[in-house]
């Protein structure tokens, strides 16, 4: 495990952006993506979002995503096609240039979260059918539900403002936002991913609780863009706990961007306003959870590395200029 002193010494010098002679460059809430000819060039930096605001950096976090996201891809090719090509950098990806569906799709294993688009925030206040489904009375927060549900949210395209909004399926198919026969495909892929992310996550001591995919299409043919299963697009709970604390009525152990979340929600913050600054403490706790969950998953041992990474990427990229 990466330790306080390194993390705080990295807070510095940690990769906010990137700027490099590849053309086009479109900046996301966590990725600056360049477009060279068929092919997009992802970095995936330090910088932290939630509640669709960017908070601050987290060092290390890029790499943790970037090198996550890559070992899934590469585990779930056997599902559906994914757009990796190519990891030049352990910040980097190099991937398909597809077209974005502009709907993502949530799975859900577990009734929790604090967002706007989370389903126990709505539950909580009453409502029983929420994204066109019902939920039955009775719940209570982080319970597994019977079997995992879509929750499909609006996606802006990247660098585009705007917050995710709420979707039903029939929505999505009236709107025309995809053809009912890609959204059942979708949706099948969608489950068959969270199904077999559920089995590997648990096997390692992790419960996946939700996560979100992303679309696209590459030469017509449905593709997995983004990442997959990250603490970043996903919620992991340790799983050897998790009854006991569910029981007692506390909050799981969270090891992705919950924690996070829940920090800043005790302060009063869900995405209105500036926020409050990072308590240092906050910072190296996100970083730790963050590799645990990379070291839990694949097996390996995270290697640190020494800030500033810029020149380091540009030497590893300079085949694409």
């Amino acid at each position: 495990m990466v330790s306080e002193k390194v993390i705080l010494e990295s807070l510095p010098k940690v990769l906010k952006t990137v700027d490099l002679p590849l053309g086009k460059k479109i900046q996301g809430k966590v990725r600056d993506i360049y477009f060279k000819g068929k092919k997009r060039v992802l970095i995936t930096t330090d910088r932290q979002s939630a509640f669709d605001v960017i908070l601050g950096n987290i060092p290390f976090k890029g790499a943790v995503l970037n090198q996550l996201a890559a070992f899934w891809f590469k585990k779930t090719k056997h599902i559906v096609d994914n757009h990796l090509l190519d990891v030049p950098d352990p910040n980097v990806s190099v991937a398909k240039n597809c077209e974005p569906i502009q709907v993502e799709m949530v799975v859900r294993g577990y009734i929790s979260g604090v967002t706007n688009t989370s389903i126990w925030g709505s539950y909580d206040k009453g409502e029983r059918t929420i994204y066109g489904l019902k939920f039955p009375d009775g719940l209570k927060k982080n319970q597994k539900l019977e079997e995992p549900v879509i929750t499909p949210t609006t996606h802006p395209l990247v660098g585009a403002k705007g917050h995710d909004e709420r979707l039903t399926r029939e929505q999505i198919i009236e709107k025309k936002l995809v053809s009912e026969k890609l959204y059942k495909q979708m949706e099948k892929v969608s489950l068959e991913l969270f199904k077999f992310g559920t089995k590997l996550c648990f096997s390692k001591g992790l419960i996946l609780v939700d996560t979100k995919y992303e679309f696209g299409l590459h030469n017509g043919k449905l593709t997995l863009i983004d990442e997959i299963h990250t603490p970043d697009s996903s919620r992991f709970w340790i799983a050897k706990t998790y009854k006991t604390l569910f029981n007692k009525g506390s909050e799981p152990e969270n090891f992705d961007k919950e924690f996070l979340r829940l920090w800043y929600v005790k302060r009063g913050y869900r995405g209105d306003g500036p926020p409050p600054k990072m308590a240092s403490e906050l910072i190296v706790a996100t970083a730790q959870r963050y590799i645990a969950v990379y070291e839990k998953l694949t097996g390996k041992n995270f290697k640190a590395f020494e800030y500033p990474i810029e020149e380091r990427i540009k030497k590893n990229l300079k085949n694409y200029f």
